[in-house]
């Protein structure tokens, strides 16, 4: 699997897990301090994030790193 295909998978599984906390799009990047656009853009694979940006994610819909990357 390449590097834009495994940002793609990532990007859907944070999206999957924060429609079930039932959060914005607007709500997280809130929580996260960061750019609704940037949301955006990791949602869809389009950039490369950071471990502490992913890391941050994972603290604000209390999931685990491993929830969101095992992408198999």
């Amino acid at each position: 699997m390449n590097k834009e295909a495994i940002l793609i998978k990532i990007g859907l599984k944070i999206r999957e897990l924060r429609k079930e906390k039932n959060l914005s799009i607007t709500e997280l990047s809130d929580k996260l301090e960061i750019e609704y656009n940037n949301l955006i853009r990791i949602e869809k694979g389009r950039t490369n994030f950071t471990v502490s940006t992913l890391l941050k994610i994972c603290k604000a819909l209390d999931v685990k790193l491993v929830d969101i990357v095992n992408v198999d």
